[in-house]
């Protein structure tokens, strides 16, 4: 388990609930908006200390039974798609739900090294109702 001091934004409780007891959770921490369909940038994954991040084939997911609350992904997101869950932007509330359930997928691998962007990212990235095109 990581230290609190590590990551300012640690969710101590949750941490505890999900390593000791294994309890399932019933909140993400960290969730991942429609901004980041069909731009793929995963600067995010170089800084999780924890690998949480599930790759799909055009979206990036994160796992709520990984995340540890510690927000370091946030400000490395070029596409600003990264929120805590109490931030998330009204029309972007029903990502939470598909986070969770796109991160339990078995095609939805963990990733823990940076690629390059989908190759068409940049057309994408200042897009908005991008939520037809994620490809599970």
């Amino acid at each position: 388990m990581s230290r609190p001091e590590a990551c300012p934004g640690l969710n101590l409780t949750k941490t505890l609930k999900s390593s000791f007891l294994r309890l399932p959770l019933l909140t993400m921490t960290h969730v991942v908006t429609e901004s980041c369909i069909r731009c793929k940038y995963t600067d995010c994954v170089d800084v999780c200390p924890v690998d949480c991040f599930r790759e799909g084939p055009n979206f990036l997911t994160i796992d709520p039974d990984e995340c540890i609350d510690c927000a370091v992904c946030i400000p490395e997101c070029p596409v600003s798609a990264i929120y805590a869950e109490e931030d998330l932007p009204k029309d972007q509330l029903h990502m939470t739900a598909l986070n969770e359930e796109l991160s339990r997928l078995p095609t939805w691998k963990s990733i823990t090294k940076r690629k390059e962007p989908l190759p068409d990212a940049d057309n994408w990235k200042d897009k908005t109702g991008k939520l037809p095109e994620l490809r599970r």
